[in-house]
């Protein structure tokens, strides 16, 4: 059974509500003022609060901020009651993050409708999309179902293949774009002022690209370049902040889709400050096996350049190659051409710093 706080200083009208939802099959939670609705919403983590906005001590309004700041709260749907109607207050609320309002008086058909509708959308958005275009374009289309939303986001998006060495973007330039990788493998590089490349990521299927610098809004701090023909998704920036901005609920499922990498990249960036270079090689070679390795029950062969192994390791190439020359006298891997099998990827893993 589905669990509804109300939250509603007017005896009467909390009761009649609460009867209205009781009778539709909900759990209904009473609260008389915005203090305790709050410590009760904290306690209780119903599925959807309704709030009112004029109540003595704290006010809709100042419900809505506390629980917005807690995570165990802020994603919980929000409806605002008021007596009021003016754009003033719809605005404000709204800038909060509430979902909905009703405006008092309301029907029993209204307020069956309003609670249905974003329960059903908040359900929509905790669900989990597969990670390819089709999945992406399903969490779009779904958000678009939000009122506010669905003039905002365009029909532009597409998918474009981009070829082997070919750049999404380049490090210095503004963003226009979000990147989804479909299909294939795309690497993200910083140049110091000699040329020299450092590796910062390597996508996969399902990975998004170029996100970071777009919600900063400042000019990308690294190059993206494809290392083999590669499908891309591409969301257009005014998509992308729409997302973010317009909805608390599309923003919360959104920015956990793009946090994934976030701790692996400050990991390595951590090992690439303090390991040797033997045990960065031997980081580097299992890093890019766990990004492109397709089937985890066969050894998979790590197919890289030696730059760009290199590149990965913040090491010479020179550097790079004795130290695979000596990991292959080990027997930890194999080489044949650009492709290197792991052998003992436990070792490498235990691989003494």
């Amino acid at each position: 059974m589905r669990k509804i706080l109300l939250i509603e200083d007017n005896q009467e009208i909390r009761e009649n509500t609460a009867e209205i939802l009781s009778l539709a099959n909900y759990q209904v939670i009473e609260a008389p003022n915005g203090k305790i609705g709050v410590d009760l919403a904290k306690k209780e983590h119903p599925d959807l609060i309704i709030c009112d906005i004029m109540m003595p001590q704290l006010d809709g309004y100042g419900v809505l901020h506390m629980l917005s700041k807690n995570p165990e709260t802020a994603s919980i749907p929000f409806v605002f009651l008021t007596a009021k109607s003016e754009k003033d207050d719809f605005r404000k609320g709204m800038n909060l993050g509430a979902d909905d309002y009703l405006t008092k008086p309301f029907d029993d058909v209204e307020l069956l409708d309003v609670v249905e509708m974003r329960l059903k959308k908040n359900e929509i958005l905790k669900a989990e999309f597969q990670r390819d275009v089709q999945g992406i374009d399903n969490f779009i289309q779904e958000a678009k179902g939000y009122e506010e939303l669905n003039k905002l986001i365009s029909e532009n998006r597409r998918v474009t293949v981009f070829r082997k060495k070919q750049h999404l973007f380049s490090e210095g330039n503004y963003p226009s774009n979000l990147y989804f990788l479909n299909k294939g493998k795309i690497k993200t590089y910083k140049s110091n002022e000699e040329g020299r490349e450092y590796i910062t990521s390597l996508y996969k299927d399902g990975d998004f690209i170029g996100y970071l610098d777009l919600l900063e809004e400042k000019t990308y701090r690294e190059s993206a370049m494809a290392l083999e023909d590669s499908e891309v998704y591409i969301i257009p920036r005014e998509d992308f902040y729409t997302l973010l901005y317009q909805n608390r609920d599309v923003a919360g499922k959104f920015i956990k889709i793009l946090s994934d990498n976030l701790a692996d990249r400050e990991e390595r960036l951590l090992k690439l400050a303090y390991n040797s270079v033997r045990k960065r090689v031997a980081e580097a070679l299992l890093f890019v096996e766990k990004q492109y390795k397709e089937d985890p029950n066969y050894k998979s062969e790590v197919s890289i350049t030696r730059e760009d192994l290199a590149s990965i390791v913040g090491a010479s190439k020179e550097t790079v190659i004795r130290t695979l020359a000596d990991f292959k006298d080990e027997n930890l891997i194999d080489t044949r051409g650009s492709k290197i099998t792991i052998l003992n990827s436990q070792k490498l893993e235990r691989m003494r710093n």
